[in-house]
Parts: structure tokens; C-alpha cells; sequence
């Protein structure tokens, strides 16, 4: 794991985007192979304006702002417990030095959303992706998923895997509609098998979470 837990309240090692555990090194490839010559990708359509690029460090206190509003939305389904797990600093700027934290930016070059990934058995692993609330709904979440998987495939990286909450309506079912889908037992990797058993050593099993795919 990048970071333990701080203390019991407010900042923790990681928080549940998608998802918890997220900062658990099962890392056997170094996710940096997945960003060489690639800095930005405008988006169109609905996100016309936006692009996707590597977090620059005076940047960090934007995504950990994020981080913390789009935490606070666990309020809306009774948990909340999970509004303070966040990133710690020093292991969101570690990310940011590895190459495997990307923000989403508007017009003014500003973080709306950011993604974390990792190389998790051979799959790109999503750690967390997060929009700012004030800019929900506008497809910037997947728009971010859908930079992993373009980054991955032309890598030769076969999946991206996750883990989430089951029946929250921003995880698990959404995630669905972006491509993924649960996993059975039988089907989760020794590393994201570790990931959930981090993940249930912070309490999260509370809650029903789940493994997740998508094929690239």
C-alpha cells in the first residue's frame, strides 16, 4: 500500500471513487509504459473544451478538493463513514510522480475530475476517478475511463479492472453502462483479490462491494 490510514477520521490512505484499498502496490509493470508521448486528448461533443492530460503538481490541492466534494456525496446513500477516506497528499503526489494520475480540465485549464490507475495482473486497474459535483452529468467520468482504456489498449493491456460499491448508483451500476462488467469469484486475480481483502480490513464489507471488468 503507497499510504496507510493517518488516523481513524478524515484522511485516509484511500477513498471509495472506485474505490477503496486503491493504494495497495501489487504492481508488477510500471503504469508509466501507458503514457509515453501522450500529455493531452481534446475531447468532443458534450465535453467540447476538455481534454484529458497528466496532473501537474500545483495541481494536487485542486484533485484533493475534488476529492473531498465528490466524497461528501456518500452522504446521499447513509455512509457516512466513506466521505473521509481520502487521498493523502504525499501519496496523491507519488501517483502524479508515476505517471498515473490524470486530470479532466475545462477552459481555464482547471481540474473538474480526476483518475488514478495502477498495474494490477497485467490489467490497468482503476484506483479512483472522481468529478467535482458542480460538474456532474456532463460525461466527464467516462470520458476519463474511456482515456484508460484507449491508453491501455494501445499497450497491448487486455482489461481494466475495478472495485466498487454494488449497489450505489455511481459505482457499480454505472460502471455497467461504461463497459464493465462483475466479476464471479473464480474470475478476480490474485492482486485484486488482495485489494479486497485490504478493502475489508478497513471495514468496508459493511457494504456489499464487487470486482468489475472491462475487455479492451
Amino acid at each position: 500500500m503507497c499510504g496507510f490510514p493517518k488516523g481513524e477520521g478524515q484522511e485516509r490512505a484511500g477513498r471509495v471513487g472506485a474505490d477503496a484499498g486503491r493504494n495497495i502496490k501489487v504492481v508488477t509493470e510500471p503504469a508509466q509504459r501507458l503514457v509515453r508521448g501522450v500529455r493531452w486528448r481534446a475531447l468532443r461533443g458534450d465535453t467540447e473544451n476538455m481534454g484529458v492530460r497528466l496532473c501537474r503538481v500545483a495541481e494536487l490541492s485542486a484533485v484533493q478538493e475534488i476529492d473531498r466534494a465528490a466524497g461528501q456525496m456518500f452522504n446521499e446513500v447513509d455512509r457516512p463513514e466513506v466521505c473521509g477516506m481520502l487521498w493523502h497528499p504525499e501519496t496523491l503526489a507519488d501517483c502524479r510522480d508515476e505517471g498515473r494520475l490524470w486530470v479532466i480540465t475545462g477552459a481555464e485549464d482547471r481540474p473538474a475530475g480526476f483518475l488514478v490507475t495502477d498495474m494490477v495482473d497485467g490489467c490497468l486497474h482503476i484506483e479512483q476517478v472522481s468529478v467535482d459535483p458542480g460538474n456532474a452529468r456532463r460525461g466527464l467520468g467516462r470520458a476519463l475511463l474511456d482515456h484508460a482504456a484507449e491508453q491501455a489498449a494501445a499497450a497491448g493491456v487486455p482489461a481494466l479492472t475495478l472495485t466498487t460499491f454494488a449497489d450505489v448508483p455511481w459505482n457499480a451500476p454505472y460502471y455497467v453502462r461504461c463497459g464493465f462488467r462483475v466479476l464471479e469469484d473464480r474470475e478476480v486475480t490474485a492482486g485484486v483479490r488482495a485489494i479486497r481483502q485490504r478493502e475489508a480490513s478497513f471495514g468496508m464489507d459493511r457494504w456489499r462491494r464487487v470486482c468489475m471488468r472491462r475487455d479492451l
